[in-house]
């Protein structure tokens, strides 16, 4: 496991391989911030946000597309234009967006929580294509990772506060979801599963919130199949990266450490990178 980046982000997140300019994109949740790192190098560049990002997602052309606090947007790197898209919880001001990603057919997936994290379950779910917003479902505590299977039929999805990761039946035509279950119970001890991705045995890889790894689950059985320590508590997200697919970049957090302090994760916030056994899948782009 190696530190890339010795710049640490408060609430580090989303972090997003771009296969073709072969540069992986995160965001600074609390810093209010866009980073792009590119390996061949090792530079890290910084766009300032005026709120807080949840997500980043790539888009068919050069702009990127951002959930932020205020819903959906897109943003041009080149120029640093930030455009909104749609705003489908204008009438609640206590939430902000969260984690997401784009499905196999481009929608924009990103749910919400409540920003001040007192247990409120007032998130939502929601998909964006065609400049249409689509509001699944409710009742959220903390929306996480979102995943498809390769088949394209199953939808693997984190609440955090349930400890659980569900699944839904999808249908990629519609986007529609149905028949939620529990694919993944998180055995005690082992923290709240976060931000997730998934490789091409349709494996899930489950960042661990107050947990020091990443955990590789098989989401038919439940079982753990391998565990990745990380040297920071709070593992927020990962993405599998490089030519072949077959390094992980992980994210990490300072943020969410009072009750235990920094002394023994000095890299807090920090990304890590390491490289794995088996192929990750790409991302496909936004497609509005």
């Amino acid at each position: 496991m190696q530190l890339v980046d010795t710049q640490p982000a408060i609430l580090g997140e989303g972090p997003l391989w771009d296969e073709q300019a072969q540069v992986l994109w995160w965001i600074d949740i609390i810093g209010q911030r866009l980073r792009r790192f590119d390996p061949a190098d090792g530079s890290d560049h910084t766009f300032e946000l005026p709120e807080k990002p949840g997500t980043v997602v790539l888009r068919d052309d050069d702009r990127l597309g951002l959930a932020l606090q205020t819903g959906f947007y897109s943003f041009d790197p080149a120029t640093e234009k930030l455009t909104q898209i749609a705003d489908p919880e204008s009438h609640e001001p206590e939430t902000r967006f969260n984690d997401g990603k784009c499905d196999p057919e481009g929608r924009f997936w990103a749910g919400s929580m409540e920003d001040a994290e007192t247990g409120k379950r007032i998130g939502s779910l929601y998909s964006l294509q065609g400049g249409t917003c689509t509001r699944h479902f409710g009742g959220i505590g903390v929306s996480n990772g979102i995943v498809w299977n390769s088949a394209a039929d199953t939808m693997f999805y984190i609440d955090s506060p349930t400890r659980k990761v569900d699944a839904f039946d999808y249908d990629r035509a519609t986007g529609a979801i149905s028949n939620r279950r529990t694919a993944i119970d998180v055995p005690d001890g082992l923290g709240y599963p976060d931000g997730m991705a998934i490789d091409i045995n349709d494996r899930l890889w489950v960042c661990m919130w107050h947990g020091w790894a990443v955990i590789q689950f098989d989401p038919v059985t439940g079982e753990i199949l391998q565990t990745l320590d990380v040297p920071v508590r709070n593992v927020t997200a990962c993405a599998f990266a490089g030519p072949e697919l077959r390094e992980l970049y992980i994210t990490t957090s300072r943020h969410g450490n009072d009750d235990v302090g920094l002394d023994d994760q000095p890299h807090a916030g920090g990304l890590f990178h390491t490289r794995v056994d088996v192929e990750g899948t790409g991302f496909a782009r936004f497609s509005d």
